[in-house]
């Protein structure tokens, strides 16, 4: 038995693959919003989730994405009406662990739903490096010289942003939309509170900031020494 999240906006689609996965002995929490289904992801702990692709509030894969992006390492397959090799792949590439294509007989996903449970747990790799720091998104850690803190998931978020884009400049407009663009809260005062937490945590007495600020340019992380 296994504790499973459905977020699916089709009521009547939703009672039946519900009643699949309650004969699989599993217990169900349903949502029938995006917005429902994200904070269910982030304040509960699944043994897989089950996300609609056009969901009202807030789409699947946005769903997806952000709970990834937090590093949520919950299974995921993905409920969709498209068919389109490019569409699977942004399914997949957002951290989508399988993809089914409406409609469906409920049993193959009760099917493709036991076989994902029969995985061994994952261990992700995406620990990102630079500069003498190393990121883990299982904890939200941040290791420098061997001392370990745990950021904030925005901060965390925004770190490995910088990471993965070491040597470009992003003003605190393109931080807010390609790391925060889903969080209601963000805003240009969050953007740079949360550089200066980052600083705070991880600069050394006496030495440059990790992350430059450019005047009237931008931010970025500093060049290895």
């Amino acid at each position: 038995m296994a504790k499973l999240l459905l977020v699916e906006d089709d009521v009547d689609l939703a009672a039946t693959i519900e009643a699949e996965l309650l004969l699989e002995r599993h217990t169900v929490d349903m949502m029938h919003n995006g917005l429902d289904g994200l904070e269910a992801l982030k304040s509960s702990v699944y043994d897989a989730a089950i996300l609609d692709w056009d969901l009202p509030g807030m789409a699947g894969i946005e769903i997806l994405a952000k709970f990834r992006e937090l590093g949520g390492v919950t299974p995921v397959i993905m409920l969709t009406g498209k068919s389109e090799i490019s569409d699977k792949t942004t399914g997949l590439d957002a951290g989508a662990d399988d993809y089914l294509t409406k409609p469906f007989n409920s049993r193959e996903l009760a099917a493709r739903i036991r076989s994902l449970l029969r995985r061994p747990p994952q261990v992700r790799s995406n620990t990102v490096e630079y500069a003498g720091i190393t990121l883990d998104p299982s904890n939200f850690g941040a290791i420098r010289d061997g001392a370990s803190t745990r950021l904030q998931p925005r901060d965390f978020a925004l770190l490995e942003f910088f990471m993965r884009h070491p040597t470009e400049v992003f003003d605190v407009d393109a931080l807010m939309d390609r790391v925060w663009k889903l969080d209601s809260d963000c805003s240009p005062p969050a953007v740079r509170m949360a550089i200066t937490r980052i600083r705070k945590a991880l600069d050394r007495e006496g030495e440059e900031s990790i992350i430059e600020n450019l005047p009237r340019v931008g931010y970025k992380l500093r060049s290895k020494s």
